[in-house]
């Protein structure tokens, strides 16, 4: 009779990082929708303390992640983990990126909603006549909506320019994240680093062109704003939140590419760098879909 072999399961100490996370959320999402009432709102003003409150977010964010992969790294590196401790990350990371997908569906949902009934029936579609009459007679239902009932006029972002130009970015990183997890999985450091190297340039890159995108948009020539009605507020909110992600995504490469810097991880131990892969993937797809129905269709 064979005995079967149990492996210890590492139990990790309590921490405070959840705690600060949720904290840092929460000033983000209180600090975003008071400095965008404050300063998009129907009386515009710059004593709020949104801005501030939003940006001590972010940075207790940014803390709570270095923080916590630190403890993490720790961890792993003196040998606490087992094959179950792996299994265990790789389900929290496949529920997250489903958690983040859902996140999305529900902004594309909105958007779709808007496009497919909303609009039409301002102009009545479905046996509204009476009710695009009554609450806006001269509408004509087009996408995207380039004036506002209250005649506010602004341009549509054209899927030519710096959108293509984001979009090669991002397909291309998702081409080169994959050539550094290939050449982590042969052993071949050098072309592990110069790979993920140029991912994380290339993402870099995506977020200061989206800059330049933002300022062309908030230009006097384009005049596009979060208050631009429906068609400002889901290209920001869309794109915007986005933006928020390659960010995220592109500090967990940083943090792969100094470990890889000090050694860490062999072929057959990799895991972390696998999830950043995967996440970093995930975004590139979100990309896509937004180049399709926010900027082309």
């Amino acid at each position: 009779m064979t005995t079967k072999k149990y492996e210890s399961y590492y139990v990790p100490a309590q921490s405070h990082w959840p705690i600060v996370g949720a904290v840092a959320l929460f000033m983000i999402a209180f600090g975003a929708g008071n400095y965008v009432s404050d300063n998009f709102g129907k009386n515009p003003t710059t004593d709020g303390y949104g801005g501030y409150l939003l940006l001590a977010g972010i940075a207790l964010v940014i803390y709570m992640l270095f923080g916590w992969f630190q403890n993490v790294i720790n961890e792993s590196m003196a040998g606490k983990y087992s094959h179950q401790m792996d299994h265990s990350f790789r389900q929290g990371m496949s529920w997250f990126i489903f958690s983040e997908v859902m996140f999305f569906v529900a902004f594309f949902g909105a958007l779709l909603y808007i496009r497919t009934f909303s609009v039409p029936w301002l102009d009545g579609a479905g046996n509204n006549e009476m009710t695009g009459a009554v609450l806006w007679p001269e509408f004509s239902a087009t996408w995207p909506l380039l004036k506002t009932p209250d005649g506010t006029e602004t341009t549509g972002m054209g899927w030519f320019g710096l959108p293509l130009i984001n979009t090669v970015l991002l397909l291309t990183s998702s081409i080169t994240a994959h050539f550094a997890h290939v050449a982590l999985e042969q052993n071949k450091r050098p072309q592990l680093k110069a790979w993920l190297g140029l991912t994380i340039f290339l993402g870099l890159a995506f977020l200061f062109f989206q800059v330049l995108e933002y300022s062309h948009g908030y230009s006097d020539e384009m005049q596009l704003y979060l208050t631009s009605g429906v068609y400002g507020n889901t290209f920001y909110m869309l794109t915007g939140f986005h933006g928020m992600h390659v960010t995220l995504g592109c500090i967990m490469l940083i943090v792969m590419f100094f470990r890889i810097l000090k050694g860490h991880f062999t072929p057959d131990s990799h895991f972390a760098f696998q999830a950043a892969s995967w996440y970093w993937h995930f975004v590139d797809v979100v990309w896509v879909l937004l180049f399709v129905f926010v900027y082309i269709l």
